[in-house]
């Protein structure tokens, strides 16, 4: 399996100058060869091919118009073609109803005010991991890296990444095999909230830590520094890149969130089972901000990998099944019931449920697991005694004195 491994990069002044170089050439040749596509289109000629752009480039570079190309790695425009081509072939296949997901539009011309910038290393270009910890990168130099744990085999490429907050990260693509997990016997549903950002099939309630709305002051505070600056001025820069460290803090602080409990969950149980949540839609109510700064999205990425990398059962149940409605002792359908019920009885077995923890019992019941629905019960409910039965009378208790 390959996987990707990200560090921080540390670059000096005439790092980033080469780095933004390479940034711009990488940004002309795409922009160059998506022009020469869409000209040939609207002149009714045939499709300009993968060999003709390359061959087109390597003419341009001998160019006195296009001679500064030279002056960044071959790799690094080759790259940024084969990105334009897989730009179109995502395209066709999606045109074509080859490629799942939403439709995928047209590549647009990339820009130097994009919030992320990229360029890319492969073997060819013979890039090196030095002893002294940098990383040399053809006519770039050698660039510190932060080396927060170490990389598990010979990477394949390296992509230099510049985000929207001025940080540099490499990403490296590595082959890996990792060794499966021992196998455990605890299978869990997982039904994901807002309140709680997963409730759990066992009984137990992981509060959402919302990094959106307990950073929100300090983000609006910074928003509004940016809203009273002069556009096109030096400090409008300074302004937008304190509001994207501020984005990216948060974002961070989500991501090692979301890291954190998919490994737990992994590791910890034998197959995990969740509900494939329409998150596009949900993100369109009156919970947008909330449904987005949760990430329930990326969260259940993260458990598929995870599981699929460790040898785990990762199962995910359809949006429609009527987990919150069905009890999980009996199985008698409720009906559906508004947000604010957090906890309802039973018609038929009489038992009063949390919303969540059966929720989550369901999940794991319509994945096929065998899981014990005693967590979900919160309480006996009280049930009417039989007429036949001797009772008391109130006024039979002697009053307190």
């Amino acid at each position: 399996m390959q996987l990707r491994y990200n560090y921080r990069l540390d670059p000096c002044p005439r790092h980033r100058a080469a780095f933004a170089k390479a940034f711009g050439c990488a940004r002309v040749v795409f922009n160059d060869a998506l022009r020469a596509r869409e000209a040939a289109h609207q002149a009714g000629e045939r499709y300009v091919t993968d060999a003709e752009l390359s061959a087109r480039l390597t003419a341009a570079k001998k160019t006195p118009e296009r001679a500064w190309l030279g002056e960044v790695s071959a790799v690094v425009l080759q790259q940024a073609l084969a990105d334009l081509n897989a730009a179109y072939r995502n395209y066709f296949a999606s045109l074509n109803g080859e490629r799942k997901g939403p439709k995928v539009q047209l590549p647009r011309f990339r820009s130097r005010k994009d919030t992320r910038q990229a360029i890319r290393f492969t073997a060819n270009a013979r890039f090196r991991l030095l002893p002294n910890e940098r990383l040399r990168l053809p006519k770039i130099g050698d660039v510190p890296v932060r080396w927060s744990r170490p990389l598990p085999s010979e990477p394949s490429s390296v992509t230099v990444i510049k985000d929207s907050a001025g940080r540099y990260f490499a990403s490296f693509v590595v082959q890996i095999r990792p060794p499966a997990l021992p196998a455990v016997q605890p299978v869990m549903g997982i039904d994901l909230g807002l309140t709680h950002f997963a409730v759990l099939s066992d009984g137990q309630k992981i509060s959402a830590p919302r990094f959106l709305r307990s950073a929100e002051k300090n983000l609006q505070r910074r928003l509004r520094d940016l809203s009273r600056t002069q556009k096109d001025s030096r400090n409008r820069d300074k302004a937008r890149v304190k509001v994207a460290r501020a984005h990216a803090r948060i974002a961070d602080a989500r991501r090692d969130f979301h890291h954190q409990l998919s490994t737990m969950l992994i590791r910890d149980n034998q197959a995990v089972a969740v509900e494939d949540l329409a998150v596009k839609a949900l993100g369109r109510t009156r919970l947008a901000k909330s449904v987005h700064d949760a990430g329930w999205a990326s969260f259940v990425a993260m458990l598929e990998y995870k599981a699929r990398l460790y040898g785990r059962t990762f199962i995910k149940i359809g949006r429609f099944s009527p987990t919150s409605q069905t009890c999980s002792r009996c199985g008698l359908k409720g009906g559906p019931k508004p947000l604010h019920v957090r906890a309802w009885q039973c018609l038929g077995c009489k038992v009063l449920l949390d919303r969540d923890i059966n929720a989550a019992v369901n999940v794991a019941k319509a994945a096929g697991l065998a899981v014990t629905a005693c967590g979900a019960v919160v309480r006996p409910g009280p049930a009417l005694a039989d007429r036949s039965e001797a009772g008391t009378h109130p006024k039979s208790h002697p009053k307190a004195a």
